[in-house]
C-alpha cells in the first residue's frame, strides 16, 4: 500500500467513526438544515436533471432536499451500479427500488437513464479545497469525469456533517475535487463565495 492509500485508509476509518458517533437526532436535524439552505440557494432551470443518492448508514440524508428540488421542478435521478460504474436512473414517486449492493438501492433497469447536470455526492471526509474522500472504489470520480464531458458546466456538491472535515485529504491524479461541500454550518470549496450560508427567503 502506498503512502496516499495508507493515509486515506486511516482517514476513512476516523471520519466514519466520527460520523457514526453523531446522535441520530442531530443527523436528522442537520440533514433538514442542509436541505433548506441548498434548496433556497441553488439556481437551476425547470427540468434540470439533478442526481442525489439514497443514504446508507450515517450519511447525510438528501431526501428532504430532493423533495424540495422536485417542488421546484427538477428532474431527479439516483445512481445504480451497472458493470462497476454508476448509471443515473430517474427517480419517480412510488417507483420500486432494487438493492444495488453496498447497502443502497436504486430504480430498476426499466427506469430512464439520465445525465445529471448537478450532482450531489456522498463522502466520508473532505477539506476546505473541495477534496473529497469517498469509499475507495472510485465510482464518483469516474462518473464526474464522464459527466464533465457531457456537461462542461457540471456542478458537483458534497453533503457532509461538519464533523467529517479534515485538514487535508490526500489526492491522486484521478481524484476529483468538488465545487462545494455543504455542511449544517457552512459551504466550503472553490465555489463557496457564491453560495449563501443561509437559506434564501
Amino acid at each position: 500500500m502506498d503512502a496516499i492509500a495508507e493515509r486515506k485508509a486511516v482517514l476513512r476509518h476516523e471520519a466514519r467513526a466520527r460520523r457514526d458517533a453523531l446522535p441520530v437526532a442531530e443527523r436528522i436535524e442537520a440533514s433538514f438544515t442542509m436541505a433548506e439552505r441548498v434548496a433556497g440557494a441553488l439556481r437551476f432551470d425547470a427540468g434540470t436533471v439533478i442526481s442525489a443518492y439514497l443514504p446508507i448508514g450515517s450519511e447525510v440524508d438528501p431526501r428532504p432536499l430532493m423533495a424540495l428540488l422536485a417542488d421546484r421542478r427538477a428532474r431527479l435521478a439516483v445512481p445504480a451500479i451497472v458493470a462497476g460504474e454508476l448509471e443515473f436512473r430517474e427517480l419517480l414517486r412510488d417507483a420500486p427500488l432494487e438493492p444495488q449492493g453496498f447497502g443502497t438501492h436504486a430504480p430498476g433497469a426499466g427506469a430512464a437513464v439520465l445525465q445529471p447536470a448537478i450532482l450531489f455526492v456522498p463522502l466520508l471526509a473532505f477539506d476546505r479545497s473541495g477534496a473529497r474522500l469517498g469509499y475507495g472504489r472510485g465510482f464518483y470520480d469516474r462518473a464526474i469525469a464522464r459527466l464533465s464531458d457531457i456537461h462542461p458546466d457540471l456542478r458537483t456538491l458534497g453533503l457532509a456533517f461538519a464533523a467529517q472535515e479534515v485538514d487535508e485529504v490526500p489526492t491522486g491524479p484521478h481524484d476529483r475535487r468538488l465545487d462545494l461541500v455543504i455542511t449544517e454550518s457552512e459551504a466550503q470549496g472553490p465555489s463557496a463565495a457564491a453560495f449563501p450560508t443561509r437559506p434564501a427567503r
